[in-house]
Parts: structure tokens; C-alpha cells; sequence
């Protein structure tokens, strides 16, 4: 439930903060001293649109804070399915709006947006006021009191599923035989793929091992002649290297009989003889290796051009040739699968279209038997609630097929007056009538609703007397479950409050500034008789009383 409204540089507010409790909330107050302001700055934290116009002269932003409190755990889940933590139960949500019309918002202190708000705020309020976008209107809002009603949670679940599954069939059959259209189009093109590549016989590495070949033909007659000076120089005729290590060993043998410790140096010498020695063998092997070779290096040049054609039509690597061929066979045998495959794709379609039928066919029976009662509950209670000649009808229109909804639309039909055509909700409904309408709702659907919150304003517009009794009465019943909220004129009403707050407005410093009391006692028998039309009179003052000790009223306290 919302526990705490704080609302601060608001239009007429300065600085308000609502404490509220479980059961009725009432607020009343002079026409004009700001409770609408109030409703208005609860739908703003609950992802309203913000404007700069609301805030109040002289200030920088309006801010208004609210602490939800008692969440239930499937509410939780699924304010945790939005992305946001519930801290023990408990949100608390805050939104600024700068004289400018920036807008910021947060919940338990992180940032959100108000698209966000306005999801949360789907969970934990039913928001009806005079400026409000009113859900009955909606087509989806009826659809959803009609099945709460009928008790259709799990063949709406095997609807929703059943339409999915087939969804996803469909359209994997469309991509499907577009794949196979296509590729029977591109046939010969993906043919002539595979056989140019496979005729080419590609090896892994084969590019760069032809590179280099290429370049040690194309220099043979240079690479011999510098392999050959290498051999020259570390034997040739006259001074060399190995014939220099040869004189050093005899130099070193010499030094070794008369100073032990040159001794160590022979493995120097040793080693260096030994790889000028492999070095000299290496060279003279390569030399006699390399030949030049026209016809080998013609045919090498011919195969890296062979190559290079397919790299360029292909991929940038011989790698990505092998993947183009490998893609190319992989939707040429996409022609050989696919019939079959739409076959059992058509077969599993139609499994599951006739499961959706007979989910959408018990959704229906439950509709169908639902409606008439939804009807017959409402209808009771419009008279009592000032809506003599109303009544309220609940059609079924039927579609082509079953969507994810079922095979009908639901749209509630209303006859206001006696004679008068029925007509859709949307269409006929005033603020104050779609309130009472909504009223009677949810006193019938009091037990499914799991929305903590309702919130009322104008439900008692154009009423008084024993019809705003029965108001109160339906406000009260539909408070022992649920929180509500309501703005009302009515002394009836007010008299049933759970806890009541009075909003006054007097000019503060030049600028008019509404603030908000609790009432208790003697205030609040005050207030009933300024309802009744007489603050200070006797007679009003012993209405009020007599209202607050009413059987109703005491059961009730």
C-alpha cells in the first residue's frame, strides 16, 4: 500500500506530506484548495507526464516522494521482472520536475526513467481521477476483468503459449521455404562454386609454400652464386676460415702445455670449428640444390594465379575459399532437406493450431459463461450507486482466428438511461459515471484485484443523498481488502473513513499554499458539518455526529 505522499513545490503546494493507512482514505476539502493537485502529483510519480507548468512560483523543481509499503511477493516478482529491488517489502520512489520540464526520477535510490514509473505504477495503483487516462476504457483493461472474473488465468496461459508456438512455426516455415526458394534460384551459381574450388584441389598453406618456391626459382642463378662465396670463404684456397681455426688450435695446444688454464678455452674453439664445418656442408648442399628451372617456375606461376582468381572471388585467404565452398554445398543440401523438413514443420503447425483451438475454445466456454454473471453482479449495484437506469452488457466479438487473446474481442457495452441504445464504454461514459462504473467493478471483482491501491476521483460527481450512502458503503467494502484513496464532497463518504485528511488553501506570502490535516475527534465531526453545508450550525454539527455513529460506520470502527 502507499504508506507516504510527500509532494513539495507543486502548483498550489508547498510542502505536503500524506501519511496513509490500509482501508478508506478520504480527502476532502473547499472546491479549488488542491486535492486534485494531490491525485495529480501521485499519477506524475507513478510515470505521468511531466510538465514545467506545475511547478510552483518562485521554486526550482517539484518533487514528489512515495513509500509503498507490504508488498506482497508477487508483486515483488514482478517489480523485479522491471529491473528494480524491493527492499524488505518496501519501495520507495521519487520524481523532480524542474521549472524547466527536465524530469528525473529514482527508485530505492537508483535512477530510472518514467517509462518505468509508469510500469511499476501499473503494479501498485488503480489511478482513477478526473485527468487521468481511465483503463476501463481499454479494450485490454476489459478483456482482463472479464477473465479475472471468470477465473481464466491458466487457459489464457495455454492460449498465450499455444499462439506463440505457432508463431514461431510459422515463421519458421516462411524462412524456411524462402531459403529454399532462393537457393533453387542461385543452384547453378552455388554448383559452379563448389566445382570450381573443389577442381582446384586447394592444400592448407599452399599460397605461401608457392610463394617461396616462386622467388627461389626466379633468383636461382644468385642465390647459387652467394651460396657458393659462403663456401669459398670458409674453404677455399689460401687464407679461410676453417684453415684459420686450424692455426689456432695448434697455438692453443701450445699454450695448453705450458698454462693449464687456457684449457678452457678449447671448447670455444671446438665449437666454432664445428659449426663453421655445418655451415660450409649447408651451403654447399643448397648450391648444388638450386637450379634454374623455366618450366618448373612457368608451372608454379600458373598455379599462384589460379589461386589468386579464386582469393578474389572468394575470400581474401585460401582459408575463406574453403569456407565459401563449404557454405555453398551446406545450401545445396539445404534443396535435398528442405521439403522434408516443411513437411514436419507443417505436421508440428498443425498439432499445435488445433491445441490453440481448443485452448481458445475453453477460454471462450469460460467467457461466455462469465459474461452474463459479470452482468448480472454489476447491474445490481448501479442503482444503488446513482446509475438508476444503467446497465452494463459484456459482448464477445469474435475474430477470424485465435490470437494470443482468444478467438473474441471483449468490450463492455453501457446503457445509461432507460431506453437509450447500449453502446461502448468509451463512447457513452462521463468521468464521474466511468468512476462509479469502475466502483461497482471492483466491488465484484474485489476478491481477483492485485492492484494493493485504488485511488477515486469525481466517483461521487453529480450524487448525494442515500445514493452517495451506497457509494460510501461500496468504497468500504471494496477498502476491507484492498487500500483506497478517494477525493469526494460527499459527508456520506467522508463518514466512513478509515483515516481522513482535510486539504485547505490560504495565501501564504502573497502565493497560494494548500496543506493537509489529519482529523480526529472533534475536527473531524467539523469538517462533516461543512459538508453538510453548516461548519458552525447545530444541526449540521449533531448530522455529522449521527453519520460517525451510524451502525455502518461503527461496525466499521
Amino acid at each position: 500500500m502507499l504508506a507516504e505522499l510527500r509532494v513539495r513545490d507543486l502548483a498550489t503546494i508547498a510542502d505536503v506530506t500524506l501519511q496513509l493507512g490500509p482501508g478508506l482514505n478520504v480527502l476532502t476539502g473547499e472546491t479549488g484548495a488542491g486535492k486534485s493537485m494531490l491525485v495529480d502529483a501521485l499519477a506524475l510519480l507513478l510515470g505521468e507526464r511531466a510538465a514545467s507548468g506545475g511547478v510552483r512560483p518562485g521554486a526550482a523543481k517539484s518533487v514528489v516522494e512515495g513509500a509503498f509499503e507490504g508488498i506482497d511477493a508477487a508483486t515483488r516478482r514482478q517489480i523485479e521482472e522491471l529491473g528494480l529491488d524491493v527492499e524488505e517489502g518496501r519501495v520507495v520512489v521519487r520524481r523532480e520536475v524542474s521549472a524547466e520540464g527536465r524530469s528525473r526520477a529514482w527508485v530505492n535510490g537508483s535512477p530510472t526513467t518514467a517509462a518505468v514509473l509508469a510500469d511499476l505504477g501499473a503494479l501498485l495503483v488503480d489511478l482513477h481521477g478526473q485527468h487521468e487516462t481511465q483503463s476501463l476504457l481499454h479494450t485490454e483493461a476489459q478483456r482482463d476483468i472479464l477473465d479475472a472474473f471468470a477465473h481464466a488465468e491458466a487457459e489464457r496461459r495455454a492460449v498465450a503459449e499455444a499462439h506463440a508456438t505457432v508463431a514461431a512455426l510459422r515463421a519458421e516455415q516462411t524462412a524456411l521455404a524462402a531459403r529454399r526458394d532462393e537457393v533453387r534460384r542461385r543452384a547453378d551459381y552455388l554448383r559452379h562454386v563448389v566445382d570450381e574450388i573443389d577442381a582446384a584441389r586447394i592444400k592448407p598453406g599452399e599460397d605461401e609454400t608457392l610463394q617461396l618456391e616462386a622467388r627461389r626459382l626466379s633468383q636461382a642463378g644468385a642465390l647459387v652464386e652467394q651460396a657458393q662465396r659462403i663456401v669459398e670463404v670458409l674453404e677455399g684456397e689460401g687464407g679461410n676460415a676453417l684453415g684459420a681455426l686450424g692455426l689456432a688450435n695448434r697455438a692453443l695446444a701450445g699454450l695448453e702445455k705450458v698454462d693449464p688454464m687456457t684449457a678452457e678455452w678449447r671448447e670455444l674453439l671446438d665449437d666454432a670449428y664445428a659449426n663453421l664445418s655445418e655451415l660450409s656442408r649447408l651451403a654447399t648442399e643448397y648450391a648444388s640444390s638450386v637450379q634454374e628451372d623455366p618450366e618448373r617456375l612457368a608451372g608454379v606461376e600458373r598455379r599462384r594465379d589460379l589461386l589468386f582468381r579464386l582469393t578474389s572471388k572468394y575470400g581474401a585467404t585460401l582459408e575463406a575459399v574453403s569456407a565459401t565452398r563449404e557454405e555453398a554445398a551446406a545450401e545445396l543440401d539445404l534443396l535435398d532437406t528442405a521439403d522434408t523438413d516443411l513437411r514436419a514443420l507443417a505436421a508440428r503447425r498443425d498439432a499445435t493450431e488445433a491445441a490453440l483451438r481448443a485452448a481458445a475454445d475453453a477460454l471462450s466456454a469460460r467467457r461466455a459463461e462469465a459474461s452474463d454473471r459479470l452482468a448480472r453482479a454489476v447491474n445490481r449495484l448501479l442503482p444503488q450507486l446513482g446509475l438508476a437506469g444503467g446497465k452494463l452488457s459484456v459482448v464477445l466479438n469474435p475474430l477470424e482466428e485465435p490470437g494470443p487473446h482468444g478467438r473474441e474481442s471483449v468490450q463492455l457495452h453501457v446503457q445509461l438511461n432507460v431506453g437509450l441504445e447500449a453502446k461502448p464504454l468509451a463512447k457513452v461514459a462521463s468521468g464521474g459515471e466511468l468512476s462509479r462504473l469502475m466502483l461497482a467493478l471492483k466491488v465484484v471483482l474485489v476478491k481477483h484485484d492485485a492492484i494493493a491501491t485504488l485511488v477515486f476521483d469525481e466517483v461521487d460527481q453529480g450524487i448525494g443523498g442515500e445514493t452517495g450512502a451506497q457509494v460510501g458503503s461500496a468504497l468500504a467494502e471494496v477498502a476491507e481488502r484492498h487500500q483506497v484513496l478517494v477525493i469526494t464532497h460527499l459527508p456520506q463518504i467522508a463518514a466512513r473513513a478509515d483515516s481522513h485528511l482535510v486539504v485547505s488553501k490560504e495565501a501564504r506570502r502573497g502565493i497560494a499554499t494548500s496543506d493537509v490535516q489529519v482529523l480526529h475527534g472533534e475536527d473531524q465531526i467539523n469538517e462533516i458539518a461543512r459538508m453538510l453545508g453548516d461548519a458552525e450550525g447545530e444541526a449540521a454539527r449533531r448530522h455529522a455526529q449521527a453519520l460517525l455513529r451510524s451502525p455502518a460506520v461503527a461496525k466499521r470502527r
